[in-house]
């Protein structure tokens, strides 16, 4: 039997879950820039929205502490239900449990704050009483300290948890530049969030394939004029 983790995501084999991606959490946030977070968070998102991906977006102690859902990442979804708990496992909240099992898919993609709190109870719970397999975003989720996420991302992979990166999961469900039904999208979300990737896109379209720049509006150039 093959062994299903060797699977590739596609649009089809899988869902995801944002957990807790609340700006009191990320203000704990010390293992990577918070800001660099939360560009990967919605880049993240908008990927899953572009291919279709099941997804469930759940939150904890919104009004006591936690604070409302980064607005970016809700806009993604404006017509998404967000699933609120007490429990900070998420697995906890049968909401959340009907949720993933409503799509009838195993592998779950995880972005969620914190790492070694949230994402970890959750990770192991769902695996060891629901069978589904983990697959956590780690430049999309964030702990306490480096060592914190570091650690708690080497016990849930001990345990059988996939690591991916946030891109990686967006071109493993793209997989082939001849699907032009997401290409164009995908591009866009590369050259909003890809960093120097997303420049270098921008410079080949500009300047190898003479591409207008991507401005909401025309701005004129003016040629240099030696000073008198």
């Amino acid at each position: 039997m093959i062994d299903s983790k060797l699977d590739v995501l596609t649009p089809t084999n899988c869902q995801m879950i944002f957990i807790d991606q609340q700006p009191q959490m990320a203000f704990g946030v010390q293992s990577m820039d918070r800001q660099a977070l939360k560009n990967n968070v919605v880049a993240l998102a908008k990927a899953a929205k572009v291919f279709g991906i099941p997804t469930l977006i759940t939150t904890v102690e919104t009004a006591s502490f936690s604070g409302p859902t980064y607005p970016e990442l809700l806009d993604v979804f404006p017509d998404h239900d967000i699933l609120e708990r007490s429990s900070m496992n998420s697995w906890d909240d049968q909401k959340v449990r009907d949720g993933l099992a409503a799509t009838g898919r195993k592998k779950v993609v995880v972005s969620g704050l914190w790492t070694e709190v949230c994402n970890n109870s959750f990770s192991l719970c769902a695996m060891a009483e629901g069978q589904y397999e983990i697959y956590m975003v780690a430049d999309a989720s964030g702990g306490t300290s480096k060592e914190a996420h570091d650690y708690a991302m080497q016990r849930m992979i001990q345990a059988g948890v996939i690591p991916v990166t946030w891109q990686q999961v967006m071109l493993e469900w793209q997989r082939d530049w001849a699907r032009k039904e997401t290409y164009d999208a995908v591009m866009s979300i590369v050259k909003q969030h890809s960093g120097a990737y997303g420049m270098g896109v921008d410079y080949a379209y500009t300047m190898v394939h003479k591409a207008a720049q991507r401005t909401q509006s025309e701005h004129r150039t003016l040629p240099p004029v030696p000073a008198r």
